[in-house]
């Protein structure tokens, strides 16, 4: 890897840690291609990556950031997941970790704050912003539907009434 490829390595994981929500750190070591490929694509399904830098590269990026605090994520074969909801990544990555023994994780870059594992098992355990959205819609829908239904009663028993007076002059 020459000068150029670095100094572009090192700007976009800048980029990375920039723009996404979190950034989950973890060791893959062990893990097939067929394994990798599997997570990846369960990460991408929600919007999410998974890639694997140069250690040295990645502490390079965060000097400006989280820096020393971050350092001691990047040791050995790391892997980083990240997207721009805070909690897809880290909810994916823990539940891959569960079923898969080889994948550990080591913590987590959140703005300039540095996640251990438990910190991340944490944030995973969080409703995802498309859950968040659902249950605010729902609580706004709730009270307009119940004033719907309150508006609608009495003109129902009206019409209830008018129908039995009609029935009663028919017959």
């Amino acid at each position: 890897m020459d000068r150029a490829q670095k100094a572009s390595s090192i700007e976009e994981l800048k980029g990375i840690f920039a723009d996404s929500g979190v950034v989950v750190v973890t060791q893959y070591s062990g893990l097939t291609f067929v394994e990798m490929a599997e997570l990846r694509n369960r990460l991408r399904k929600e919007g999410a990556v998974l890639k694997v830098f140069k250690n040295r590269l990645a502490q390079k990026a965060l000097a400006d950031g989280a820096g020393e605090k971050a350092e001691a994520l990047f040791k050995g074969p790391v892997a980083l997941a990240y997207g721009p909801d805070p909690v897809t990544a880290a909810k994916i990555a823990a539940q891959y970790a569960k079923e898969n023994d080889k994948l550990k994780l080591i913590g987590a870059i959140m703005g300039n704050d540095v996640l251990n594992e438990t910190g991340v098992k944490a944030l995973a355990t969080l409703p995802s912003l498309d859950e968040l959205r659902g249950k605010l819609i729902g609580l706004i829908q709730a009270p307009a539907t119940r004033i719907a239904g309150v508006l609608q009663a009495p003109a129902g028993q009206l019409a209830r009434v008018f129908n039995a007076y009609a029935t009663k002059d028919a017959a």
